[in-house]
């Protein structure tokens, strides 16, 4: 049976692709937007098996009528993709209150508007897919990047509570893990705060240790994760799990050379 899904982002990078991906294997989805015309093409091709959607995620207000729509075009929702969201640049002391509040408002607080307004719906089916794009930024860090990081971060914890909670409703999350891939992210989906000289030393030290992926590549591992009966908490796509792996062994490590300190630290406890 085909899948319904809702997709946040889908005018470009990644949310284009898997909602292509969707729509020409005969999924339907409801793709929002912030400009719903950059998605005409898709209307062109696939008919009414795509409902485009004017939507900022950060307008709670505007999340909920938007998955509403989709319910009522459809009549179900089965994979949700929370993939909106962009990179701001800068050390963390040359962050402003505002860019690092936007920041927060469309990676962090527009994925929870989105899951908020869904659950209900996936409850009720007591089926469906939350997949939460947080990027291997949601469990590792480099510097200049501190407020994207935050974001990625703060939704991976959530995540990992929602995850939880809505077990017993038949409902699966996932918290989707790309690493550096030849998207647009760069070039159209980031800001930067204005630089501190103080910090050129940091900035000149900077070198990526990654290379980059192509984005095509991940369109048959997103249709294989929500087509999983059993879908994992954590997908990472692309080549970067050896770094990840690093730096969880380097807090293992960090964790146990210390455990003495740690355990003494419980004092006598209680029974």
């Amino acid at each position: 049976m085909s899948k319904v899904w809702f997709t946040t982002g889908s005018s470009s990078g990644f949310g284009r692709l898997w909602a292509t991906a969707a729509l020409e294997r005969g999924d339907r989805v409801v793709a929002t937007a912030r400009r719903p015309e950059t998605l005409d093409d898709l209307v062109q091709r696939h008919g009414e098996a795509v409902l485009p959607l004017a939507l900022d995620v950060t307008d709670r207000d505007a999340v909920f009528a938007a998955v509403e729509h989709g319910v009522r075009r459809f009549g179900r929702l089965d994979v949700v993709v929370n993939n909106a969201g962009y990179g701001h640049f800068g050390m963390v002391e040359e962050l402003g209150e505002q860019e690092l509040r936007r920041q927060l408002e469309t990676n962090f607080f527009g994925a929870v508007w989105v899951t908020q307004a869904v659950l209900p719906v996936l409850r009720a089916q007591r089926s469906g897919h939350l997949v939460q794009v947080t990027s291997e930024g949601g469990v590792r860090a480099y510097p200049g990047i501190g407020a994207y990081h935050a974001s990625k971060w703060a939704l991976e914890g959530l995540s990992e509570s929602l995850a939880q909670e809505v077990a017993p409703f038949g409902v699966h999350v996932t918290c989707l893990e790309p690493g550096p891939y030849a998207t647009d992210w760069l070039s159209r989906g980031s800001r930067r705060s204005d630089p501190a000289p103080a910090y050129d030393v940091v900035r000149a030290d900077l070198s990526p240790d990654f290379a980059v992926g192509d984005p095509a590549a991940t369109s048959a591992a997103v249709l294989q994760l929500v087509d999983a009966a059993e879908p994992p908490r954590r997908l990472v796509l692309g080549n970067t799990l050896p770094q990840i792996e690093a730096v969880y062994a380097d807090r293992l490590r960090t964790w146990d050379a210390w455990r003495s300190v740690s355990e003494a630290a419980f004092g006598s406890g209680t029974p």
